[in-house]
C-alpha cells in the first residue's frame, strides 16, 4: 500500500470522496457546496477555479473525469481565493 503525504495536512493520505457537488445561483451570486468525508488543503479552492475555468468555457465539462485521472494538478483550474468560502457544518 503507498501512503501519499499531502503539503499542508496532517492526513496519512490524500484519497477523499465527494458525495455531492452542487452549483447554483441566488440572485447574483454563485453557489458551489460540496459534501465529502474530508478536504485537503485548497481543495475546495482548486474544485471551485475549475468549476469557474468550464463557466467560462476554457474547460470543456467533459474533461473534468480525465483531469481527475491523470492527477495532473496543472490540468486544472486556478486556486480561488478563499474570499467568501465557509465551513456549513461538519457531520460525524
Amino acid at each position: 500500500m503507498q501512503v501519499l503525504k499531502q503539503v499542508g495536512t496532517s492526513s496519512k493520505n490524500s484519497i477523499r470522496k465527494i458525495f455531492k457537488a452542487e452549483v447554483f445561483q441566488k440572485e447574483d451570486t454563485i453557489w458551489i457546496e460540496l459534501t465529502g468525508n474530508g478536504f485537503l488543503y485548497n481543495m475546495v479552492r482548486i474544485i471551485a477555479g475549475t468549476l469557474l475555468e468550464v463557466g467560462l468555457g476554457k474547460i470543456k465539462p467533459e474533461e473534468i473525469p480525465k483531469i481527475i485521472e491523470s492527477k495532473d494538478r496543472k490540468k486544472a483550474g486556478k486556486t480561488l481565493p478563499a474570499v467568501g468560502l465557509y465551513l456549513v457544518e461538519v457531520m460525524y
